[in-house]
């Protein structure tokens, strides 16, 4: 009993994070425990997943390469962004094929059904030679070239993907030390739940709707 509470509180808490709304939980509506049902499915499946991938990934993870946590947005992949990329490119280098390969197979025969969004993250160094305009434009363009590669290499479906650059603005560690800026560098490939802003009824209570189609 208690863990049933506990995953419904967890459930719910990442309905807020998501969303941002309010969600009015009414004792023994119907569509209401559907939604918490649903949820807690999604939970569980994500939790097999990032059990899955630390076992396909854990020589990576041991060599600090690569990070799964489960947070607010979802299950996050954490990609250290030197292993994927020279410094000042957006193309993948050849060495990160084998680990972007072994992600895409969980993502593909284990995750069918879930939405995936890539972030682009930079450190703080102001671009000087590379040509990009801003860190904005080489953290947007790394993502992208994540994107394209799980779609056209890997053969995941378009439809599921999304790609977005944070630049320098979202830094997980101190630009101050070189080992900070190497953390900031990074791109994450999020497994994201399906859960969407929740909107008002004719009655006053919110209900849960239907993912919209996520933009490229």
């Amino acid at each position: 009993m208690k863990n049933n509470l506990l995953k419904i509180f967890v459930v719910l808490f990442m309905i807020f994070s998501l969303t941002g709304c309010t969600f009015i939980f009414q004792k023994g509506r119907r569509s209401d425990l559907q939604k918490i049902d649903e949820l807690n499915a999604q939970l569980d499946e994500l939790s097999r997943s990032k059990i899955l991938l630390e076992q396909r990934l854990s020589s990576e993870i041991n060599d600090k390469q690569i990070k799964l946590q489960m947070m607010e947005k979802g299950l996050v992949i954490t990609v250290v962004g030197d292993l994927l990329f020279d410094s000042g490119k957006a193309k993948i280098r050849s060495e990160a094929y084998p680990l972007l390969q072994k992600v895409s197979s969980v993502l593909k025969d284990n995750m069918r059904e879930f939405n995936i969004g890539i972030e682009g993250h930079t450190d703080n160094v102001p671009i000087k030679h590379s040509g990009w305009k801003s860190n904005w434009e080489l953290a947007t363009a790394r993502a992208l070239s994540v994107l394209h590669y799980l779609e056209n290499e890997q053969g995941i479906s378009g439809e599921r993907l999304s790609a977005i650059g944070y630049g320098e603005y979202r830094p997980v560690a101190s630009n101050e030390t070189k080992d900070g800026r190497k953390q900031n560098r990074r791109v994450e490939i999020v497994i994201l739940p399906n859960v969407t802003k929740v909107k008002g009824s004719s009655q006053g209570a919110s209900d849960l709707k239907e993912p919209e189609e996520n933009l490229k």
